[in-house]
């Protein structure tokens, strides 16, 4: 219980240094927002920043192929100087994709799991017996209008009726 208290305190206290250090020095400082406010090279550096935290949250949001990263790898080789372009691990870094995780994999079969899964609710179903419940509830709302047509309109207009 101790060891856990203990624990806690050094957490609480690591939060508090961090947070009075991020307002004096880091990046929601005063002094640094008052100077981001006049330096056209800080602005642009700020706005540049903005724009590739833009992209990152965009590309997260969206579903990409699987070639996204056999792509990237290639735009980052060719980056690189020659001598390490040209390498063996250069080239295999440009041909990897990843690793499908098991939902992905399993993804094309979803339809046709689904459709089986249906197939079996319904003879389960039927099985139950919902569907024997409903033919006679049928049955039953039948015999309750005829005998109303009996008792309103005649007995023979009733069976002239049912018995079609």
């Amino acid at each position: 219980m101790k060891m856990k208290t203990t624990t806690n305190i050094c957490k609480k206290i690591r939060n508090r240094l961090y947070n009075a250090i991020s307002k004096h020095i880091g990046p929601d400082a005063d002094w640094v927002q008052n100077h981001i406010a006049v330096c056209p090279r800080c602005q642009q550096r700020v706005a540049s920043l903005g724009r590739v935290h833009l992209a990152i949250s965009f590309i997260k949001s969206q579903p990409h192929s699987l070639d996204l990263l056999m792509r990237a790898n290639t735009q980052a080789v060719t980056v690189l100087k020659h001598s390490l372009r040209d390498t063996p691990e250069a080239q295999k870094l440009k041909k990897e994709l990843p690793e499908q995780n098991l939902f992905e994999k399993c993804a094309k079969y979803k339809s046709p799991v689904a459709n089986a899964a249906a197939c079996i609710a319904i003879v389960c179903l039927m099985k139950i017996g919902i569907f024997s419940s409903m033919q006679r509830f049928q049955t039953q709302s039948k015999q309750a209008v005829r005998s109303y047509y009996a008792a309103n309109a005649g007995q023979d207009i009733a069976d002239e009726i049912f018995t079609t």
